[in-house]
């Protein structure tokens, strides 16, 4: 996983001096706009919406194109994202911090889709208490949320990391990797845990309804592209609600909507709606609003901070915690407010809300 250096401060104050008149002459608003997503069940709505023209529905209204490619590597789509090649990612709270922000990419997140209910899972084979992890190689996506879901389910415990060896492993090997005979833990998410977890000799023994609100699934885009282009916000804001008015519905087109979702996911219908029912899908823009302005986002980021800090991910040379400064909706800066890389905006779930897209 790459993390771009960060510019020193002298550095950065005087490339702001040098560049300020250029970008108030120059900055202008973008028409066209690209936004990688990748597998999981909080984020198949995006390739859905792609697929059935509510994307260009929405493009259309504001009077922009959006380009919406999956990646089959999830780490993939942020560093692409974080070296500038699109304009929006699907990711997580805590990557969001970890890669593009500690990357010097301030981005901001304009939809909280959902949470983790179950969707993320710590797995383990032909043994049945967490306990039984300890000694061993546990496969994951390091780094991620997997790496933090198997920390938090360790302290659970009394444990830490330090009495297993976690074993990197890209998200689309997962399901072969444990049918082999090495691998006998792992961490991992949808819909991977539901074809390993339906395996004989696999089982459970932590997963995300144990701390909920925690691994929270977004769609975040370029803050300077946003600032610059509030229509693109509209429009992501738009589709999202769009298609979820048409994927919750009990109705032959949602039955529709799921079932194409599912089979796009490598599953079928009851597969993607058992994914679902371990998922807190915020499909209304007033209940996404009332989690984003809670004050329990300010203390999940603060433990998603702090994890990141003593993994070493917040950049080469971080003295603490504290030294990107992630904005809440009310303003309000965790850590250095003249860092800001990370900011959770209410914006525009704010105006789908109150009808003002």
């Amino acid at each position: 996983m790459k993390f771009i250096t960060k510019i020193t401060a002298i550095a950065a104050l005087s490339l702001a001096l040098a560049t300020s008149t250029a970008t108030l002459a120059f900055a202008a608003a973008k028409t066209d706009f690209k936004v990688a997503w990748s597998i999981y069940v909080g984020w198949m709505p995006w390739g859905y919406a792609a697929d059935s023209g509510i994307v260009k529905k929405w493009a259309d209204k504001y009077g922009i194109t959006i380009e919406v490619t999956q990646f089959n590597d999830y780490v993939e789509s942020m560093n692409q994202y974080t070296a500038g090649a699109y304009d929006a990612v699907t990711l997580t709270n805590m990557d969001g911090l970890s890669i593009p922000a500690a990357g010097g990419v301030d981005t901001t997140a304009v939809i909280i889709g959902d949470f983790s209910n179950g969707n993320d899972a710590v797995i383990l084979k032909d043994k049945k208490t967490l306990a039984d992890i300890k000694g061993q190689s546990v496969n994951l996506v390091e780094y991620s949320v997997s790496d933090y879901l198997l920390n938090r389910a360790l302290e659970s415990i009394g444990s830490s990391e330090k009495d297993v060896k976690v074993v990197n492993t890209s998200d689309p090997d997962m399901v072969g990797a444990f049918q082999t005979a090495d691998v006998t833990a792992m961490v991992t998410w949808n819909p991977m845990v539901s074809e390993i977890a339906a395996l004989p000799n696999a089982t459970k023994v932590f997963d995300s309804t144990q701390i909920p609100g925690e691994i929270i699934d977004m769609m975040v885009a370029n803050t300077e592209t946003l600032k610059d282009n509030p229509s693109f916000g509209k429009a992501l804001a738009g589709i999202w609600y769009d298609t979820m008015a048409v994927m919750t519905a009990d109705t032959d087109e949602g039955k529709a909507a799921r079932t194409a979702m599912g089979v796009a996911s490598g599953t079928d219908l009851a597969g993607f709606e058992s994914q679902l029912a371990s998922t807190k899908l915020f499909d209304k823009p007033a209940d996404a609003v009332a989690f984003t302005t809670s004050p329990d986002l300010s203390a999940t980021m603060d433990k998603v901070r702090t994890f990141l800090f003593d993994k070493g991910l917040l950049g080469s040379g971080a003295a603490s915690a504290d030294v990107i400064g992630i904005e809440l909706p009310d303003g309000t800066v965790l850590g250095d407010k003249a860092n800001v890389k990370l900011r959770f905006s209410s914006q525009y779930m704010d105006m789908a809300a109150k009808g003002g897209l």
